[in-house]
């Protein structure tokens, strides 16, 4: 083997220190931010708020995945502000990387809520990413079977602890869907189990543990998709249950998990013929949404979609007429369109020709302000 001189030595050193994170030289103040109130805000600022997106939203044309930040991002939100931006795993690279880009993300007009997929087992954006020196947590199927809620407590305590160190508000988990369906294709170990007294409680435990690092958790997937056999990022789902059977099962955990004071539950896009009488989304179904979770569960907090880019969702309808109709069926925000800004426009149409109301974006929008400024206040982050 030929010897390397010193100064090859040197660059070979450099090379590999420019493919590293760097990391933090000295570590910094809390930054602390700004929060609009309803009254101050315009009503493109209001209808932003109703959207999390994913961040290559932001950068129409982007070629491959969003990493950081940019003058074009920052631009486009000037006209597209929205109320939040969901990470996947190609958006989060190496621990600095991730501080450095929710830190400038949350500098964005009205501090914008960042969301992830961090479930435990298979869904773990950073979890699953070796650059991460975090405590790895297995399937939420495992995580049940032990029968014993503090293990649940201890796995969201875990979660949360990372997700609060690298800038995330949102964790969207736990499931809390009672995976009953042995052919179900899109669930199974991401439930805790198959008994809803089971799921209640690790329901209930896990999010008391993230509660405990400062990061919100959201109850997924709301009736339920325990009980498919298809899997609705792809098309059609449904449950043939009725709301009596439906109330003896999938609803013991969300009921569990709004006792424990969650502040947001996602939509399934799970059609429930039984209940609704219709072939209709429960994401698209006011039925679903305002009758049984706002009334009949007493259900207060933010209602998200699952993402509206699934195919159960844009095989049956368009971009612009599923955001309208999910705002009317009671949903508070729209968690990645398929076209960001021709949903956003639509939104403001709707306002103009009287089909949606002022009033109704406001209600809202403090919702999700409410939630904002709790969070903020939490971690001592809100600018008086």
């Amino acid at each position: 083997m030929r010897k390397l001189t010193v100064w090859g030595v040197l660059l070979l050193s450099l090379a590999a220190a420019c493919t590293k994170d760097p990391g933090p030289e000295t570590p910094e103040e809390p930054k602390k931010y700004e929060l609009k109130e309803l009254g101050q805000m315009s009503l493109r600022e209001k209808v932003g708020q109703l959207f999390n997106v994913r961040v290559e939203s932001l950068v129409p044309g982007a070629i491959g995945s969003i990493t950081g930040g940019s003058d074009a991002l920052t631009d486009f939100f000037r006209q597209y502000p929205c109320g939040g931006v969901t990470l996947f795993a190609a958006n989060i690279t190496y621990p600095y990387q991730t501080s450095a880009f929710t830190e400038y993300l949350h500098g964005l007009d009205n501090y914008p809520l960042i969301c992830v997929d961090e479930e435990g087992g298979r869904v773990a954006r950073i979890g699953k990413n070796p650059n991460f020196p975090v405590t790895r947590v297995g399937t939420m199927a495992s995580v049940g079977a032990t029968g014993d809620p503090q293990k649940a407590k201890e796995a969201g305590s875990t979660i949360g602890e990372y997700l609060f160190r690298y800038g995330f508000d949102i964790d969207l988990a736990p499931v809390s869907d009672v995976n009953t369906n042995p052919d179900n294709v899109v669930i199974g170990d991401r439930a805790f189990g198959s008994s809803p007294e089971l799921v209640g409680s690790m329901v209930e435990a896990f999010l008391a543990g993230m509660k405990g690092q400062k990061v919100e958790g959201c109850l997924k997937h709301f009736p339920g998709h325990g009980d498919t056999s298809t899997d609705s990022h792809y098309g059609y789902a449904e449950s043939l249950k009725t709301w009596e059977e439906l109330s003896g099962c999938e609803m013991i955990p969300f009921r569990q998990g709004i006792a424990a004071g969650a502040k947001m539950i996602m939509t399934a896009h799970v059609c429930l013929p039984n209940v609704t009488g219709s072939s209709i989304p429960s994401t698209l179904s006011s039925m679903v949404l305002t009758e049984v979770l706002r009334g009949r569960l007493a259900y207060q907090g933010i209602i998200i979609t699952d993402s509206m880019e699934m195919g159960a969702i844009t095989q049956q309808y368009s971009n612009e007429e599923a955001t309208l109709l999910a705002l009317e069926a009671g949903v508070d925000i729209l968690l990645m369109p398929q076209d960001y800004p021709k949903a956003f426009e639509a939104v403001l149409k709707a306002v103009e020709d009287g089909r949606i109301t002022v009033q109704m974006i406001d209600e809202r929008v403090s919702r999700v302000l409410a939630l904002k400024k709790e969070l903020l206040l939490s971690r001592g982050l809100l600018k008086q």
